[in-house]
């Protein structure tokens, strides 16, 4: 069987075991369209690049609980150099970092910081059926199962990343007990009103939406009344009433919409049913947090920066500044 047949099967039985049956009858179409290979040229490459990673003995050392999420395991020489190499044609690796088979993948992002940063503020994840919003190759998601979730689903309409989850999964075989799944989707293919998810993350995505209150309804509709939302996003300082338009671009990335402050965001959030609003953390990223590297060769933050200042972006506006938001379901 092969990788993608492996994933979409236990997709379906997870949905069955989960009790989500409106959303069961939408993957097929769901599927087929976030892996419709006339649209995503490249996809071919990353599914075979993951089918061509060798068997792992079924002996390994799984960590989900640690910054690096690794699977040590005995390999050859010959398969750890097989496994870099097909991991490599895998790029870029956006967020982690991982250790995979002897491979060691510093992705762009410090995603183990933000982690750091969120996790003493959640509910406990124990048992709890979590929704990764745009959740990149799965690194946060695998962060989650680590903590005990009952049943984690990222939900990111790239393919990309759904081949680089693929990838881990490889090595992580079962031993998140088919906790972790990847549906090549976004926040609008979630069927309205389901509240199904005791815990919503939406990390990286409220800035890149033209209508961002749409886009907190959708997450409010995916949780079920008490239910918790994690909320990461690009701010501004300022006021209650602050908000920045950008224009054509924002530190070199298009469609930027809004960046409200914390303030005016916390504000939104109760306008769209949400309770218990706090704002838990907030700092400007750093150098360090988001950069390019052996796995990530494009531009990254550096490049984005007025060279001149580093508190203003290339286009004159405020550097970078991101902060966590967590809030309840009404």
């Amino acid at each position: 069987m092969t990788p993608d047949a492996r994933a979409r099967r236990a997709l379906y039985h997870a949905f069955v075991d989960q009790g989500l049956d409106t959303w069961l009858a939408r993957l097929p179409e769901q599927l087929a369209r976030g892996l419709d290979r006339r649209r995503h040229g490249d996809l071919p490459g990353w599914e075979k690049a993951v089918a061509k990673l060798p068997e792992l003995p079924a002996e390994r050392q799984v960590t989900l609980d640690r910054d690096t999420v690794s699977v040590d395991v005995a390999l050859s020489d010959a398969d750890r150099r097989r496994c870099h190499n097909l991991l490599k044609a895998l790029m870029p690796w956006r967020k982690g970092p991982y250790r995979l088979g002897g491979t060691t993948i510093d992705t762009e992002w410090r995603s183990d910081w933000k982690w750091q940063r969120v996790a003493p503020h959640l509910a406990p994840l124990t048992g709890r059926r979590v929704l990764d919003v745009g959740g990149g190759n799965g690194y946060h998601a695998w962060r989650m199962a680590g903590a005990g979730a009952a049943f984690v689903l990222v939900i990111d309409p790239s393919p990309r990343f759904y081949w680089q989850f693929q990838a881990v999964r490889h090595f992580v075989g079962d031993a998140d007990g088919g906790r972790t799944h990847f549906l090549p989707a976004g926040i609008e293919d979630v069927p309205p009103n389901l509240a199904a998810f005791d815990t919503v993350f939406s990390m990286g995505v409220l800035y890149h939406r033209a209508s961002p209150l749409e886009h907190l309804q959708q997450l409010r509709a995916a949780l079920r009344p008490g239910g918790e939302l994690v909320l990461e996003t690009l701010v501004v300082e300022g006021d209650a009433t602050t908000v920045l338009m950008p224009g054509e671009r924002y530190a070199c990335m298009p469609n930027v919409y809004f960046l409200p402050s914390s303030r005016a965001l916390a504000g939104w959030l109760a306008r769209c049913g949400f309770e218990d609003v706090r704002v838990v953390d907030e700092a400007p990223t750093t150098l360090d947090e988001q950069r390019a590297t052996e796995w990530m060769t494009f531009q990254s933050l550096a490049d984005f920066l007025d060279p001149q200042d580093r508190s203003r972006t290339v286009e004159g506006y405020p550097a970078p500044r991101r902060a966590v938001l967590i809030a309840t379901r009404r």
